[in-house]
């Protein structure tokens, strides 16, 4: 069996980042299986194995423009000096043979943002030099005659891009990301028990808890809004800049004495450990690691139409979906969402809905979608 000399592409490397636990789980089970792998980055701050390749891409420049051109125009170079068999992008660069496209349409996620945010700004972002830069990359590489297959984590991705681009529908490989289901595996009484009391949750209490940065796009106001008027606790695992304004709508709701503000964890396990449930009602996300880490946990999941992860989630078994922006559903989903002490039926059929997204699974598809490309 001949080697593939594959070269995948991430601008910034960051091990808590989606795309990047969506590498290194492939690449973890990618290996030894006639695979040599390169990393192009401009910067790398997980631990590669000793048979990884990483090659730093790092151009000079100025704004942010031209910072995301310089690295497209410096790591198309380097791929195209080095002649690898397959180049894979996470990034939005023309020229790839796969474009893996974790971070979902731009399109397709500025058309939501726009329902949130004010006139001035739909304005600001319609003339802003970024956006068009961004749109024009996004058009430049699903138009690429180079390129031969789009991984999509979801369905909804696949079609968003079908939608706003006109590509083929036998251009894409629809593949799920992995979770390590020993890893993130329901609690036990003691897990359960140590986890609520270093976050001072009471035993019987039902506790949602919801994961993610970058609070306005992950839907917390949404998410403070369907517990307030509930006995639920609310976990927050995550920052954003606008924290302060975040804590002090909890108190305006009156329900800040249920909140808990973690802040990034390196592990959030024990976070899911001391929840009922996951509440992410998002207003885009192609399909979040945290919905496979907590469904795993035997977490039921509330989300929205416009998450990937959704896919995953039959009405009433492995949770609830909704509009993003529907409080009144979401309210009502909190509500009936029952303690895993009471009924774990919910937790059990979300555990069992993710468990062949397994990463030996993962490696197969990945294996087998390079193979049929150099056959």
């Amino acid at each position: 069996m001949t080697t593939i000399r594959l070269a995948i592409v991430r601008q910034k490397y960051r091990p808590d980042g989606g795309a990047e636990r969506f590498i290194s789980r492939a690449l973890e089970a990618l290996d030894n299986s006639g695979l040599e792998l390169n990393i192009i980055t401009r910067q790398w701050s997980g631990e590669p194995q000793p048979d990884w390749h990483v090659h730093i891409c790092n151009p000079r420049g100025g704004g942010r423009i031209a910072r995301e051109r310089g690295f497209a125009d410096a790591a198309r170079r380097y791929w195209q000096q080095h002649h690898f068999d397959l180049v894979q992008s996470h990034e939005r660069i023309a020229g790839c043979d796969v474009f893996r496209a974790g971070d979902g349409v731009h399109r397709a996620w500025l058309a939501q943002r726009a329902r949130i945010i004010p006139a001035h700004q739909r304005w600001l972002t319609q003339i802003s030099r970024y956006h068009r830069y961004v749109l024009s990359a996004e058009r430049d590489m699903f138009q690429s005659p180079q390129l031969k297959k789009i991984i999509c984590n979801s369905a909804m991705v696949r079609d968003d891009i079908m939608h706003y681009y006109g590509v083929a529908e036998d251009k894409f490989a629809l593949i799920y990301n992995a979770i390590d289901p020993n890893r993130f595996a329901p609690a036990d009484g003691a897990q359960r028990r140590a986890a609520r009391e270093a976050l001072s949750i009471p035993e019987q209490a039902c506790a949602l808890i919801f994961v993610g940065s970058g609070f306005a796009r992950k839907g917390l106001r949404q998410a403070l809004s369907a517990v307030a008027d509930t006995d639920r606790y609310l976990i927050v695992v995550g920052q954003d800049k606008h924290q302060r304004r975040y804590q002090a709508l909890a108190q305006s709701l009156g329900c800040l004495s249920r909140v808990r503000f973690t802040g990034v964890r390196q592990d959030v396990l024990p976070c899911y450990h001391a929840a009922d449930a996951l509440i992410l009602p998002t207003l885009y996300d192609p399909f979040p690691n945290v919905i496979l880490e907590a469904m795993s946990c035997g977490l039921p999941v509330i989300t929205s139409q416009r998450c990937g992860g959704a896919e995953f989630i039959e009405q009433g078994r492995e949770g609830f979906v909704c509009d993003a922006l529907d409080i009144a559903s979401l309210k009502t989903f909190a509500a009936e969402m029952p303690s895993r002490e009471r009924d774990p039926t919910m937790g059990a059929a979300a555990r069992q809905r993710v468990s062949t997204c397994t990463p030996a699974n993962l490696s197969r598809q990945l294996m087998g979608l390079y193979r049929q490309l150099l056959s």
